[in-house]
């Protein structure tokens, strides 16, 4: 997982009702998360919510656009699906400026492949 500045900057182009008031973070370590099991939530943990995704975005820094329960990360038999669970930004699969990912749909993603969620986030896909 990483900051995106290009993403960002197509996030911001959107306009949306927060876009002007959001600022790239300075500084995003990269994170790195095992896929492992036969699902993994992608998310921002929230105790009040009772919320523990498996990869938690939570930060530092946080990005607010992140969704508490934002995509989810099922095992096939030939790889890795992505399903966006309804996330208020969407979820977006290699090419950040088409339109998102349908909410409840299985996707394949391949080696390689580039999930975008939220308002930075980078999620890169990488075969063991």
């Amino acid at each position: 997982m990483h900051a995106d500045p290009a993403y960002f900057e197509v996030v911001r182009a959107m306009g949306g009702e927060d876009a002007g008031t959001m600022a790239f973070p300075q500084f995003a370590p990269e994170r790195r998360f095992v896929l492992t099991g036969g699902q993994m939530v992608i998310g921002r943990r929230s105790r009040s919510r009772g919320v523990n995704p498996d990869i938690d975005l939570v930060g530092p820094p946080e990005d607010p656009g992140v969704s508490h329960l934002h995509a989810l990360l099922v095992a096939e038999q030939d790889g890795w699906a992505v399903v966006d669970l309804e996330s208020a930004n969407g979820t977006y699969l290699n090419d950040p400026s088409s339109n998102p990912i349908d909410p409840n749909v299985h996707v394949p993603i391949r080696d390689g492949d580039k999930i975008y969620l939220g308002a930075w986030t980078a999620l890169t896909i990488h075969a063991p």
